[in-house]
Formats: C-alpha cells, sequence, structure tokens
C-alpha cells in the first residue's frame, strides 16, 4: 500500500508540474484521468477491486485505437485500464517495449480541445493528433508527443454534450 501512496505522490507532484507548464497556453480544469497500460482487463481488475478497494463502472472498445478499456475512480479523477486488442494496437507495442505501467496523463480542457492544440502547436509542441477525434467515454480527445512534453505522453480531453 506504501508503494501505491508513494506512486501517486509523484505522479501528483510530476502532473502538477507539466500541469504549470501547460496552464499557461491552455485552460485546464482537471487530470481527467491516469491511462495505464495492461495485458489483460480481466486479469488486472482483482488488483484494483480487490486489494485497492476500487469499482470499475465502465468496460469498452475502441475499435479505430484497437483498445478495450476499463474505468476506474479514485475521488474525481478516473484510471483507464486499457488492454490491447491486437498486436498492431499502439498499446500492444507499448507494452512490448516497455511493460505494463502507466501510459499516459489525461488532462480535461475546458476550452476546448482544438484550441489547445493550436495553442500546443503555436508553442512548438509536437502534436500526434492534429485534430481532436473520439476517444472512450464519449470524450474528444487529442494526444501530445512525450517528446515535447518532458517523456510524458498527454491526452487532452473534451466531454462532448
Amino acid at each position: 500500500m506504501e508503494e501505491i501512496f508513494f506512486f501517486v505522490l509523484f505522479y501528483t507532484l510530476y502532473i502538477g508540474i507539466i500541469s504549470t507548464l501547460i496552464k499557461i497556453i491552455m485552460k485546464i480544469s482537471h487530470i481527467e484521468h491516469l491511462g495505464i497500460a495492461v495485458k489483460s482487463i480481466e486479469e488486472a481488475l482483482p488488483y484494483y477491486e480487490n486489494v485497492l478497494g476500487l469499482k470499475c463502472y465502465n468496460i469498452e472498445t475502441v475499435e479505430d485505437q484497437k483498445v478495450k478499456t476499463a474505468f476506474l475512480k479514485v475521488g474525481e479523477t478516473k484510471i483507464e485500464l486499457l488492454e490491447p486488442t491486437c498486436p498492431e494496437s499502439t498499446i500492444a507495442k507499448f507494452i512490448e517495449n516497455k511493460g505494463a505501467g502507466v501510459h499516459h496523463v489525461a488532462f480535461a480542457i475546458e476550452d476546448g480541445v482544438a484550441n489547445a492544440l493550436s495553442a500546443a502547436e503555436a508553442a512548438g509542441i509536437r502534436l500526434i493528433d492534429k485534430a481532436p477525434r473520439k476517444g472512450a467515454e464519449g470524450l474528444h480527445i487529442a494526444f501530445l508527443h512525450p517528446k515535447s512534453t518532458l517523456g510524458v505522453l498527454t491526452e487532452l480531453c473534451e466531454k462532448k454534450d
């Protein structure tokens, strides 16, 4: 349990630093979720539910991203477990190269992902997505390249009504 506390503390501090840097050009309201790559959601859920006491409230497949997702809540922040649905999935490649673990940090954007992408590009940030696309839970999402974000794959999210 101590390891998890220190892990969350480290990421909270790290995310605070990233958030401070990004807030200069973006309107971020909160950390939307932490994406965690797993080989199998079915095998990972007992740890999150039975050991950590979290509850999975949604499982869905995002076909175009070749990923199955499971969502759990910790306070107002979500954890997104990401399971590859095929060997060509970016999550499968991530696990093959780096192993299972933290994949990305996602921030909720108040003034729209498209605006945030424009601001990031103007600031010299390398974009993975040039325009928002549909993600899990009906969010519009886009990613910033980790080579421009201090090594952290950064996801920008907005809820569409």
